[in-house]
């Protein structure tokens, strides 16, 4: 299930940049709390747009808006955002106009499952993978390559196919630079793309909660202590039983 808090945003012209992106898995924590930490010490990596996505172990809540970390979440809205697993997202464009269809975490879902993907990264068959999947009768809302990705791994997941499967599958499409944040109900996802053009990091908060993050700078700000870089075409997957 998922409930999705958006607010419009003007339109403006594409530009190159690096985004930033977090994740934590982190039973007992504010985890909405922590990923505003994380973000405001990422925001010189996109200025345009901003989001978090939290998932409470059934169902996913997203807040994003265009502008900055500190004017889009108060107290109000991350107390609004309960659970145990969190991704968020700040962006410059790469790839699509920056409006708000196309900020980030992107939410995808049929109401039984549901995902939320924070992206980093530009892919050079955007294009070919888009008109495969309209061939195929899927529609797109956004304009980037980030609505591409994660409905390939959506697409998998509803058929009940293993994460570590599903994922081995995406990544096997996508060519291009890229590093991920992503959760599902139940779990938190990362990886970066074969050649490791895009950084990401992983962070331990605790025994059972642990922290990825585009800059280590992140994991300072939230406490996390840093356990190495995520391996050029690795993927990682922390849920209740730990992080593989």
């Amino acid at each position: 299930m998922t409930r999705n808090d958006c607010a419009d945003g003007v339109e403006r012209d594409g530009m190159h940049h690096e985004c930033g992106v977090f994740g934590i898995y982190g039973p007992g924590h504010d985890v909405a709390r922590l990923a505003y930490f994380g973000l405001f010490t990422l925001q010189h990596r996109g200025q345009e747009s901003a989001g978090i996505a939290v998932s409470d172990g059934g169902e996913i809540y997203l807040h994003k808006q265009m502008g900055l970390v500190n004017q889009i979440f108060d107290e109000v809205t991350l107390s609004r955002l309960r659970g145990h697993i969190a991704v968020g997202h700040v962006r410059y464009s790469t790839t699509g106009s920056s409006v708000i269809r196309n900020a980030q975490p992107m939410l995808v879902g049929d109401g039984e499952m549901s995902l939320a993907l924070a992206h980093n990264g530009n892919l050079v068959n955007a294009g070919e993978l888009r008109a495969k999947l309209e061939a195929q009768g899927m529609r797109f809302s956004a304009t980037s390559d980030t609505e591409i990705i994660a409905r390939l791994l959506f697409r998998d997941l509803a058929c009940a196919t293993p994460v570590e499967e599903a994922m081995c599958s995406l990544m096997a499409r996508l060519q291009g630079a890229y590093s991920l944040a992503l959760l599902t109900e139940r779990e938190l996802i990362a990886c970066r793309d074969p050649y490791g053009l895009h950084p990401l990091c992983v962070g331990r908060l605790d025994d059972k909660s642990f922290v990825v993050a585009s800059e280590t700078c992140a994991l300072h700000a939230v406490g996390a202590k840093l356990v190495r870089e995520v391996e050029p075409g690795e993927m990682c997957i922390v849920d209740e039983d730990g992080l593989r």
